[in-house]
């Protein structure tokens, strides 16, 4: 049992973002999202390039980030580059129910990070009761944890699949996509974590990117995506990707309205339904991503707030932050290399 690589992809990647400060702005912090080492992701050396003195600096949950700080009567708008090679394998893992048990009282204490409420993650009387109506009581973190996962599939709708008519929350909300039945990724995975830690499994959630195969080369960014790992006695931490599964179970068309959203909501593309994707989604995931951070609400040293999620830069103006393509933009790019 536990997790173990598969097929790997090596990408050289090219991470930029261009930060304008507003008018008469005398303190500039600025945190970059920067890929994790860990055992499913191996990083060569990280290349900055800044006009501002920089440095790697910790949040309070063992992630890294680039920091940047810049000060002076007037800041002149700058760019910041992080270029690096990374090695990413693909998670694989045997989720067999027999191979785990519930938790012991001693396992959830020591797990009490991963079960309680985040701003937008709450762990509360509602979630409950629904996580016991879908998993029946089961306590078995595999099976129960498999119950959530069809059940989400059968009840929310990825927006990209009806983009018409369909939306996601600006900040990854449970309650939003619960009410909605609807979102995109961080919305999908902050309903089932809620769900998930009402039911009295260890989750966290994973923020990263992924390297999309149809925009190998382009000058195009590649966003963000997140998915879910969640703890089982006897196996260790186990992946999902419940969000991408949405879109395999194939209950949509495609069409000139919905296609290049689909298209591009994927690691490798998107043709039609696969039910064999549903099923290796949950405890696998594919190689064509990187890992930016672990966690939601997180702590950064000199920051006014806890931030949300991190997976592209949080940047303070005089201690108010700036916001997205107001205030800073990033573009991600790659090559695949070849071997």
């Amino acid at each position: 049992a536990g997790a173990r690589p598969g097929a790997s992809a090596t990408f050289e990647a090219r991470h930029a973002f261009t930060v304008t400060p507003p008018a008469g702005a005398k303190d500039l912090r600025c945190w970059f999202a920067m890929p994790q080492q860990d055992p499913f992701q191996e990083v060569s050396v990280v290349r900055v390039t800044s006009p501002h003195p920089h440095r790697v600096v910790p949040d309070d949950q063992g992630n890294w980030f680039l920091y940047v700080e810049a000060k002076g009567p007037s800041i002149a708008p700058f760019e910041v580059v992080e270029e690096f090679g990374i090695t990413r394998r693909e998670v694989l893992t045997d989720v067999d129910p027999a191979d785990t048990r519930p938790l012991f009282p001693g396992e959830t204490r020591d797990m009490a990070a991963y079960l309680g409420s985040d701003a937008q993650v709450p762990v509360n009387e509602e979630f409950r009761k629904l996580a016991l109506d879908i998993t029946g009581g089961d306590r078995n973190p595999v099976s129960a944890s498999r119950k959530l996962y069809d059940w989400t599939l059968k009840n929310v709708e990825y927006w990209v699949k009806y983009p018409d008519r369909l939306k996601a929350s600006p900040v990854g909300s449970a309650e939003y996509c619960l009410a909605s039945k609807t979102g995109n990724c961080t919305d999908f995975h902050s309903l089932w974590t809620a769900l998930a830690r009402s039911a009295g499994i260890p989750t966290r959630m994973v923020y990263g990117s992924f390297f999309k195969k149809s925009l190998d080369g382009k000058d195009a960014d590649q966003s963000y995506h997140c998915w879910i790992e969640f703890w089982a006695p006897g196996i260790g931490w186990i992946v999902h990707d419940v969000a991408v599964a949405d879109l395999f179970v194939g209950d949509f068309a495609l069409n000139d309205g919905n296609r290049e959203k689909v298209v591009l909501t994927t690691a490798a593309g998107y043709e039609k339904g696969d039910p064999a994707m549903v099923d290796y989604y949950f405890g696998n995931i594919d190689a064509r991503r990187v890992v930016w951070h672990r966690g939601r609400d997180l702590v950064l040293e000199g920051a006014s707030a806890p931030v949300n999620m991190l997976a592209k830069a949080w940047i303070e103006a005089d201690g108010k932050p700036l916001k997205e393509k107001e205030g800073w933009t990033r573009k991600l790019t790659f090559r695949e290399e070849t071997r």
